[in-house]
């Protein structure tokens, strides 16, 4: 056989799976490179969204998102709400699903109630908990019952920063619950029974048995909610819109601002690239740390 016929064969076998894969990979490089490309490149301008002349202006956007105090600290309630989040919606989730993932009546209502708030329009729960926490609201008319004075849920700016991260974390908890769920009930039950013949108590098993087996659930859990929670900006737009003095703005609320309020695209897309290569690096860095302990769930 000829090396032109080798070729002609081995073109034959892939072909199948090039034409199965091409119309994915043509959507991901229309939907995610090309923007991407785009984004950069409208960076390094100070385009306002009008007109053709896009004034060239080299990295200076970029120079600005780490020199501008607004940035400066937009980014790091992001980081804080992000890493704060993540910390108490695995926590959260993980503990429930301890307790919850049995099969009874009260669990089944339990899960139901526990992941209804992940369903509702973050913007919806945004407006529910400003109604509940306003000077105003639910929440300061029963304060004011029992003759206290009213507590600044959404006018001080430390009270309205952990009002924000306990709202979304509310909203998202009941998501990373139910995967922790998924991965209980994948974990062979002989694992227990004989732990138990060992004299194992539940602490130790779930210590030596649940939490390893459970390696490839967190990670999943680290990465969706750290990524989840550096793109929020529903939630501060309904509940707080930012404020008081802009002490909630997240990135992705300043990216919107700046870029569709004030007319700087440039300064904009340069925040968003900023925000995409940060997002990236985390996300490879948290599966990366987590290998090992997933490499020996695997073995």
């Amino acid at each position: 056989m000829t090396d032109t016929s080798r070729a002609l064969i081995t073109w034959k076998r892939r072909l199948p799976g090039l034409l199965m894969t091409g119309p994915a990979v043509l959507v991901f490089v229309a939907m995610f490179v090309v923007p991407m490309i785009l984004a950069f490149v409208l960076s390094l301008t100070d385009w306002n969204g009008y007109g053709l002349d896009f004034g060239f202006v080299g990295f200076e956007n970029y120079f600005d998102a780490f020199s501008s105090p607004r940035a400066l600290d937009a980014a790091i309630f992001t980081a804080v709400l992000a890493v704060v989040g993540t910390v108490l919606c695995n926590a959260l989730g993980l503990g429930l699903a301890a307790l919850i993932s049995g099969s009874g009546a009260i669990n089944s209502v339990a899960r139901t109630v526990f992941f209804y708030p992940y369903i509702i329009s973050a913007l919806v729960i945004g407006f529910l908990w400003s109604a509940l926490l306003a000077p105003q609201g639910v929440v300061n008319n029963l304060v004011a019952q029992v003759g206290m004075d009213p507590i600044p849920f959404l006018t001080d700016p430390t009270f309205a920063k952990c009002a924000v991260i306990f709202t979304v974390v509310w909203s998202h908890f009941g998501f990373n619950m139910i995967l922790y769920i998924a991965g209980l009930k994948s974990v062979p039950a002989e694992y227990y029974e004989a732990a138990t013949v060992d004299g194992a108590g539940r602490a130790a098993q779930f210590r030596n048995i649940t939490f390893p087996m459970l390696a490839p659930v967190v990670t999943v859990n680290l990465v969706l909610s750290l990524v989840g929670f550096l793109k929020v900006y529903d939630v501060v737009l309904s509940l707080t819109a930012g404020g008081p003095a802009a002490s909630t703005q997240t990135i992705v609320f300043q990216i919107l601002s700046e870029s569709f309020i004030n007319g700087k695209l440039g300064f904009g897309a340069a925040q968003s690239v900023i925000l995409l290569v940060v997002t990236a690096v985390l996300g490879l860095a948290v599966t990366l740390s987590r290998r090992g302990a997933e490499k020996k769930v695997a073995e």
